[in-house]
């Protein structure tokens, strides 16, 4: 019997994107806007078939009978699953193919496919074929009893059923082959025009349509597009101190042809498809057949200005442009270090810029002062200004130690190389944990003041250390020279670089040591202080809440009447308004224009509020296999401003889902002019720095005559 106190994660998780793809059926959102959130959907699929999918059916096939905490085996799970994936699947599709494409093309932008290309257009995409396209295939035999050829994960590929002369029985000899559409062109191909407006070809088209060149001597009498998602959980070797880097590599090597788990294919012909699954050892609950473009990702570029040559024609089918505010400014005459001293720093972007951030280890790099700099790293951008500032400070002769988390999945190359840079130029770089994932984001820098006082400033941050994602994802991070913040800084790097045990922090909450228990704690003891006359108050907005001891600690304090508000952007476990468990427990879901992705939890305390921010959802795999921090916002101005902006979440009408007791998300409300607290959040930045320019700048303008004199 399925559990009513858990929901299931995977379909929880399922239900998150249900609430992407609603963001693609506005007929109200831009039109580009609505393609993006279209392609985040199809991302986010295969990542789910790569990690998510391919666990259960290893259970499954395992022969497990385990059941999740909603009460499901692996099997059922995975038919739950699938049934769900076709209805998303279909609004998906139908949304990409009769509203936003056609949209577009009315619009200028139009995506075309081969029965829409004119006989000219044919002939000049053939050209183009044959120049750019043609050297670069190579066809591969499919020859029944072999195995699949070395295909890649994620590849987009071409079969061709041929046709030669008759053989020996006097029928035609018939062959199977595939070609990989190459992944280092671009995607969309731009056809010449008379008129305004584009009109583009996709590559994986040139290649189906133009293939046959290569296999002179033989018939074409059928095509498909596919691609193979494969295996992407398999984990390192956590034993393989000595060569770890080594065994991280093998990782990466073995995901592009390791087990595959789902085939992606056009719907047609049907009997093509099934036999490419048969190579690939797939059943028919394996196969996700498209009637469109199989491969969406690439839709993301094609909704940026670049890949549109920065057309003004075409802003209107964008988002109105919200530039991210200047923060943390510093006055003439004054440092960065002198502002922090001053008072702690909140930072929210991407209301406002990341620039703080890359400024704090810039000067970090090249101020003469600063000894040392100490900093985690888990996701990074492809140029990373930050790792281009440590490199320069290492080379600077300052003491520079970088915890660089190998294992951030889907990152790893990338870590792996800057690591390598960051250690090539002196620094001091330890590749993660042993069995553990550092997900805690800090940055410490030593500095020896005037008169030779050393002092320590902090950077926490509830996301990466990432330029790009600043611009997209929604975070909270705090700048402060806080005594026992800075000192817990320093005994938690000791910790992640040496061999020093886990002490108790004066104001760090540290994963997988302590945070658990002490969420639990404080959920407990919200309850025990809450009374009919003045009710206990839990706020927490996470982007997953799925530990299933963090939630019965949840339903006991909403047991004694604790008043409990969510907001979790993802998978939510939980189950709210159930008679005598959760009946004072609200969930809401924000989905909207930027990715959710800050962690803050309050806890009323009796009146004395208590605000925490954190790098970790309330995951099992967060609290208990992941290096995490949860630190306190000790500034009361600060508190306040952080408490201001959960208020403003829980008060949202205009992209607020709310889950019902029956695991269902109601509709978002939009109404016209209805409370949207990310609008909310970028008025708020651009009120504080139109409040900081128009302050007294500590001197007088004084106005003068013309031609009076200067003195």
């Amino acid at each position: 019997m399925k559990s009513r106190k858990f929901l299931n994660r995977e379909l929880s998780w399922l239900d998150f994107n249900s609430r992407v793809l609603d963001e693609a059926l506005d007929p109200g959102a831009p039109l580009l806007e609505r393609l993006k959130f279209l392609a985040i959907v199809s991302s986010n699929f295969d990542e789910f078939h790569m990690v998510r999918m391919s666990a259960l059916k290893v259970a499954a096939r395992e022969g497990s009978e385990e059941r999740d905490p909603s009460g499901l085996t692996p099997k059922e799970a995975i038919s739950a699953i699938a049934e769900r994936l076709r209805e998303i699947r279909k609004r998906h599709y139908d949304c990409l193919m009769a509203s936003v494409l056609p949209s577009l093309a009315r619009e200028g932008i139009a995506v075309t496919f081969p029965q829409l290309w004119s006989a000219a257009e044919r002939r000049w995409l053939e050209s183009t074929f044959i120049d750019a396209v043609f050297p670069l295939l190579t066809p591969l035999a499919l020859v029944e009893g072999e195995d699949f050829p070395c295909s890649g994960n994620l590849r987009v590929h071409v079969a061709f059923v041929l046709e030669g002369d008759e053989g020996p029985d006097g029928a035609p000899e018939r062959r199977l082959a595939v070609v990989q559409v190459p992944p280092n062109l671009d995607r969309f191909i731009r056809m010449p025009t008379d008129g305004p407006g584009l009109r583009l070809a996709l590559l994986d088209d040139l290649v189906e349509s133009f293939g046959s060149r290569l296999f002179p001597g033989w018939t074409l009498r059928e095509s498909i597009q596919f691609k193979v998602i494969r295996d992407a959980d398999a984990g390192v070797d956590e034993e393989r101190d000595e060569d770890f880097v080594t065994a991280m590599e093998e990782v990466l090597a073995d995901r592009q042809n390791s087990w595959p788990v789902r085939l992606i294919i056009a719907a047609r012909p049907r009997e093509l498809g099934d036999r490419i699954a048969s190579f690939l050892g797939l059943d028919e609950e394996d196969i996700t057949r498209i009637e469109g473009p199989i491969e969406l990702r690439h839709f993301m570029d094609l909704a940026s200005s670049e890949s549109l040559g920065g057309s003004p024609a075409f802003a209107r089918l964008r988002y109105e442009p919200k530039p991210p505010v200047p923060a943390l400014q510093v006055p003439e005459g004054s440092t960065l270090w002198e502002e922090i001293l001053r008072a702690d720093r909140l930072l929210h972007v991407p209301y406002e810029s990341f620039d703080p951030v890359l400024r704090f280890i810039d000067a970090a790099a090249d101020d003469p002062q600063v000894l040392a700099i100490k900093m985690t790293l888990y996701r990074t951008s492809g140029n990373s200004p930050i790792v281009r500032a440590l490199t320069r400070a290492a080379r600077n002769g300052k003491q520079v130690a970088v915890v660089m988390e190998l294992k951030a999945r889907f990152d790893e190359e990338r870590n792996i190389a800057w690591a390598s840079r960051l250690e090539q130029a002196g620094a001091i770089v330890t590749r993660g944990v042993a069995r553990l994932k550092v997900h805690a984001k800090a940055a410490l820098v030593v500095r020896r003041e005037e008169g030779g006082t050393i002092r320590r400033y902090l950077h926490l941050s509830t996301g990466n250390y990432n330029d790009r994602t600043a611009r997209l994802y929604v975070d909270l991070s705090l700048f402060t020279c806080n005594e026992e913040l800075c000192r817990d800084a320093s005994a938690f790097f000791n910790l992640l670089t040496g061999y020093s045990a886990m002490q108790s922090f004066a104001r760090l909450v540290a994963a997988p040591f302590e945070l658990k228990r002490r969420i639990i704690a404080l959920i407990d003891r919200e309850a025990a202080r809450s009374t009919p006359e003045s009710p206990g108050l839990i706020e927490a907005k996470l982007n997953a809440l799925a530990d299933t001891e963090v939630i019965d600690a949840l339903y006991r304090a909403s047991a004694a009447g604790v008043v409990i508000r969510l907001n979790i952007r993802g998978v939510c476990l939980l189950v709210p308004g159930l008679a005598g468990l959760s009946e004072n427990i609200r969930v809401i879901s924000i989905v909207g224009r930027w990715l959710e992705h800050s962690r803050i939890i309050r806890f009323g305390n009796g009146g004395a509020e208590e605000i925490f921010l954190s790098s970790a959802d309330w995951m099992s795999r967060n609290l208990e296999k992941r290096v995490e921090l949860m630190f306190p916002v000790l500034d009361p101005a600060l508190r306040s401003e952080v408490g201001g902006i959960l208020d403003a979440y829980f008060r949202d009408e205009a992209r607020a889902r709310l889950l019902r007791a029956d695991g269902s998300w109601s509709g978002a409300p939009r109404r016209e002019g209805g409370f949207s607290s990310q609008d909310e959040f970028y008025e708020r930045a651009r009120r504080r720095h139109t409040d900081e320019d128009d302050a007294p700048k500590g001197e007088l303008q004084v106005r003068r005559l013309p031609g009076s004199a200067a003195w």
